[in-house]
C-alpha cells in the first residue's frame, strides 16, 4: 500500500489586527505498513514573521506517542523544518506535547519528518503555504491580474522561472508579475494544480471547471 493523505477541515479567519489571515489546515497520513499520523498545517499572512508552522502526531494513547512542532521556513529557495518548544495545534492521532529538546530524543522522529514531508508533496493547502514561503513569482496578464477575467491557462514555466497565469485574452504589455499565493487567495481552485510539475501546463474551459494537464 503507497502512502495516503487525506486532507481534513481548512480553518481561515482574519487576525485581529485585521492585517492578514490565520489559516490553518489538517489532515491524515497512513503508511504503507499502516502507521498512523495526524498533522496540521498554518501560516499568517501580513505578519512581520514570514514562517510557517507545522504539528505532527503520532501514537495516541500509547506510551511512545508524541506530538512534535517546528517552524517552516525559506532555505535558499527551499523549505526547512526547525523544532520548537511552543505548541502549535493539537492533532487527533498525537501523544502529549514535546519540546524541541524531547523530540530530538523521540526514536520516532524520522519518521514524524517523513510524515512532514508527504504532507509537503502531497497536501494541497501544504503546497499553498509552501508557495507564499518561497514567494513564488508568477506572471499574470493584465485583466487576470485586476481580477476582470477568470485564470483559465495555468503554467509551470522553466524557461522564465515564473508561473504563468492566464485568461480568455492572450498576455500583452499590460502584463503583470506578482506571487502565487496571492493569485491562490483570489482563486483558491488554483490548488489542484499546485503540484505541476517543470514546463508542464493545464488548461479549462470555464472558471470551476475541470483541469486538463499538458506538457510542453
Amino acid at each position: 500500500m503507497d502512502v495516503q493523505i487525506t486532507e481534513g477541515r481548512f480553518v481561515e479567519v482574519p487576525t485581529p489586527e485585521a492585517s492578514g489571515m490565520d489559516r490553518r489546515a489538517f489532515g491524515e497520513f497512513v503508511g504503507p505498513q499502516g502507521e498512523l499520523a495526524s498533522y496540521a498545517i498554518g501560516w499568517t499572512t501580513g505578519a512581520d514573521e514570514h514562517i510557517g508552522r507545522i504539528s505532527v502526531g503520532i501514537g495516541a494513547g500509547n506510551p511512545g506517542g508524541a506530538t512534535i512542532h517546528a517552524v517552516v521556513f525559506d532555505n535558499s529557495s527551499e523549505y526547512a523544518f526547525s523544532l520548537v518548544d511552543e505548541p502549535f495545534e493539537q492533532v487527533p492521532e498525537g501523544g502529549p506535547n514535546l519540546t524541541a529538546e524531547q523530540a530530538r530524543a523521540h526514536e520516532d522522529l524520522p519518521f514524524m519528518w517523513w510524515v512532514a514531508d508527504h504532507a509537503f508533496a502531497r497536501d494541497r493547502r501544504a503546497q499553498w503555504m509552501r508557495h507564499w514561503l518561497l514567494q513564488t513569482q508568477c506572471i499574470q496578464t493584465g485583466p487576470v491580474f485586476e481580477l476582470h477575467e477568470p485564470i483559465l491557462f495555468v503554467c509551470n514555466d522553466v524557461a522564465t522561472n515564473l508561473w504563468q497565469l492566464l485568461g480568455p485574452t492572450e498576455a500583452g504589455p499590460d502584463s503583470k508579475v506578482g506571487h502565487l499565493s496571492h493569485a491562490i487567495d483570489e482563486d483558491q481552485t488554483l490548488l489542484d494544480v499546485l503540484d505541476l510539475s517543470p514546463d508542464e501546463a493545464a488548461v479549462r474551459q470555464q472558471p470551476g471547471g475541470p483541469w486538463t494537464r499538458q506538457v510542453g
